[in-house]
C-alpha cells in the first residue's frame, strides 16, 4: 500500500551525494521501534518469552518462533510480558481448561521473564539483553542529522531497557525516547505523538520504522487522528524471519497488509535518499 500526503519543504544543506539536497529535503521526522529494528531480539526478548511459557507450562510446551509471530502478528500483542501470558493461557484452553480458574499471576510472570531477559544481579545485568546483536549503529543517526531529518524511539521496552541499548551500547546521549512506562502500547498512537512533541512537534511529515503488525497499525492509527500529517510506515524484516526467503516474503507481505508503505531488510537501507522519495508528493 502506497500513500503520501502534500508535504512542505525547507532547506538543508549537505555534501554527500546521496542525501537530500538544498532546497529538497522534507520537513520529516523518522521514529524508531527498538526491538527488531535497532537490536535483534530474537536471543533475547523472543527466548525469554518461550522461556517464560514453557515454565509456566511446566516444560510440556514451548512456542516456535513462528507460532510467537503468529500471535504477534494479531497486532495487539507488543507487550511481551503480555504475550507470554496469552500464550500460557492458550496453551491450557487447549487442554480444556479455562482461564479464569487458572492461578496465575502476572507480577510473577514478569518477574520470571525479566530473571532471564534482564538476569539474575538487578544493578549489573547478566541476562540476554546483554547479548543482542545491533541492527544500528550512531554513524547511520548522525549522517540523518546531518541530512536535516529529526529522529526519536518509540517502543514498548521499559526505559531501563531501551536505553540500555541507546545509551549503553550505541552511545547515544539523552535521546528522545518514549518506553513502556510514558505511553499505552501499540498500536495506541499516543507513545508516538509523545515523541514527535518532544522533537519540536511542528514536522508534517512523519516515518515509523517498525518491524510488526503492531507498529504498522500504529501508523494507520495515527493518520485517523491526526490527517492533516503525513504518516509513513516503514516496515523492517526482523533477523530470525530472513533464515529463509518463503519466510522473508510472508512476512514482508504481512507487514505490507498492515499498513506499511515499504519494507526494508535493514533499519540502516532507510537513507535519507530514502526518505526523500518516501515523502515526496504523490498525485
Amino acid at each position: 500500500m502506497k500513500y503520501y500526503d502534500q508535504l512542505f519543504y525547507r532547506t538543508v544543506s549537505v555534501d554527500d551525494g546521496n542525501c537530500l539536497k538544498v532546497g529538497e529535503s522534507t520537513v520529516v521526522a523518522v521514529v524508531f521501534d527498538i526491538d527488531g529494528v535497532v537490536r535483534d531480539v530474537g536471543g533475547s526478548y523472543r527466548r525469554a518469552l518461550a522461556d517464560t511459557v514453557e515454565h509456566f507450562t511446566q516444560g510440556r510446551y514451548r512456542p516456535s518462533s513462528q507460532e510467537i509471530d503468529a500471535l504477534k502478528g494479531e497486532g495487539v500483542w507488543n507487550n511481551d510480558w503480555e504475550a507470554s501470558q496469552e500464550l500460557i493461557y492458550r496453551y491450557f484452553e487447549a487442554q480444556g481448561e479455562k482461564r479464569d480458574r487458572l492461578n496465575l499471576e502476572y507480577s510473577t510472570i514478569v518477574q520470571f521473564f525479566q530473571s532471564r531477559y534482564r538476569g539474575t544481579d538487578p544493578i549489573h545485568w547478566n541476562g540476554y539483553i546483554c547479548q543482542e546483536p545491533l541492527l544500528l549503529d550512531k554513524a547511520y543517526l548522525d549522517g540523518l542529522t546531518e541530512a536535516g531529518i529529526q529522529w526519536g524511539f518509540f517502543s514498548g521496552a521499559t526505559q531501563g531497557s531501551a536505553r540500555y541499548v541507546l545509551e549503553k551500547r550505541i552511545g547515544l546521549e539523552a535521546p528522545v525516547l518514549i518506553a513502556m512506562e510514558d505511553a499505552p502500547g501499540k498500536p495506541d498512537p499516543t507513545g508516538l505523538f509523545l515523541t514527535l512533541e518532544r522533537l519540536g512537534g511542528t514536522e508534517p511529515a512523519v516515518i515509523y520504522v517498525g518491524d510488526t503488525v503492531a507498529d504498522m497499525y500504529t501508523i494507520v492509527k495515527a493518520r485517523e487522528i491526526q490527517p492533516e500529517r503525513s504518516w509513513i510506515g516503514v516496515g523492517v524484516l526482523p533477523p530470525h524471519v530472513q533464515e529463509t526467503e518463503a519466510r522473508k516474503v510472508a512476512y514482508r507481505a504481512t507487514l505490507e497488509e498492515a499498513g506499511a508503505s515499504i519494507v526494508l531488510d535493514n533499519v540502516q537501507a532507510l537513507t535519507p535518499e530514502i526518505v526523500k522519495q518516501l515523502t515526496k508528493t504523490e498525485n
